[in-house]
């Protein structure tokens, strides 16, 4: 089993080089997988959108809190630290264009040297991909096709250069260096619908399902390996990452995850500003998991 540990931007401090910096170093320390980070470009100070992981319909962030971008910031963790895989859970595909995506990847990539990780979302809040330029009816066909640029743009070379005709993206003789480590970076896919359980069959590296559990988590696994099949891919090389909460984590809870297919659990801390406090609490799920110091 893989742990992931989630940067903890509740506790407003992600955006602080000194907080973040000794976070990630105590992770991978501790022995964890990854460090994972999330995006939202911007919030919007007013919206409609229904957020789909609370009751109340509304996201739990202030909308002052520092969120910043997951890119950025990976690259200044890959710079601090050596060894523990870099994340995003989730970037939301829609608010970028594939083509300087790609590059950006592929960048962090090798300078982290192969060490990235991304897992992308279609995103929930309307009025922030509206903002950024893409339409928010259609942006699960969009992002189908922006996983098909990526790819085709880290996996094209020679002189012509990679084309790509779509109905969203159209372009010729395009060139994109430097390439990732292992060939791709490898895109997993996250959320909480039918639609992102197929897509991670059909599309996927992986699959990350958020906020949701028992009956519902099975039947959209089910979903995603029925999906694999379909296209004729193996859903067991398929990635499951599923979510628990650092500070009640066990080595039985984890065995119970593992048993519905899971490859690595990611683990959200307790939101703090003290530095100290959130180091205590990974070390502590460090030493009950058993993980082994680095």
């Amino acid at each position: 089993m893989k742990y992931a540990v989630l940067a903890p931007v509740a506790a407003n401090t992600t955006a602080d080089p000194e907080w973040i910096a000794g976070f990630a170093r105590h992770a991978e320390a501790c022995g964890f997988e990854s460090v994972v980070v999330v995006e939202h470009t911007v919030v919007m100070s007013r919206y409609s959108s229904v957020y789909p992981y609370d009751s109340s319909g509304r996201m739990e962030l202030p909308d002052d809190c520092d969120i910043p971008d997951p890119l950025d910031l990976l690259a200044f963790l890959a710079g601090r630290t050596s060894e523990i895989g870099l994340a995003t859970g989730v970037l939301v595909l829609p608010n970028h264009h594939p083509v300087v995506l790609a590059k950006r990847l592929a960048t962090v990539d090798a300078l982290s040297r192969g060490r990235l990780r991304v897992c992308v979302g279609m995103g929930w809040m309307k009025e922030e991909i509206e903002a950024c330029g893409a339409d928010f009816a259609t942006r699960g066909r969009r992002a189908d096709e922006q996983i098909r640029v990526l790819r085709a743009l880290w996996a094209g070379g020679g002189p012509d250069g990679v084309g790509h005709h779509g109905e969203f993206f159209d372009f010729d003789g395009a060139m994109t260096y430097p390439k990732p480590v292992r060939g791709a970076v490898p895109l997993h896919i996250g959320g909480h619908s039918v639609a992102a359980a197929r897509r991670a069959g059909r599309l996927g590296d992986g699959f990350q399902p958020l906020g949701v559990v028992g009956d519902d988590l099975r039947r959209l696994l089910g979903v995603m390996r029925a999906e694999a099949e379909a296209c004729g891919r193996d859903p067991e090389a398929l990635e499951l990452t599923l979510g628990h909460m650092v500070s009640r984590i066990t080595p039985e809870k984890a065995a119970s995850l593992a048993a519905l297919g899971a490859n690595r659990i990611l683990l959200s801390p307790t939101p703090t500003a003290d530095l100290a406090a959130a180091t205590e609490e990974l070390s502590a799920c460090a030493a009950r998991l058993g993980l082994e110091a680095r």
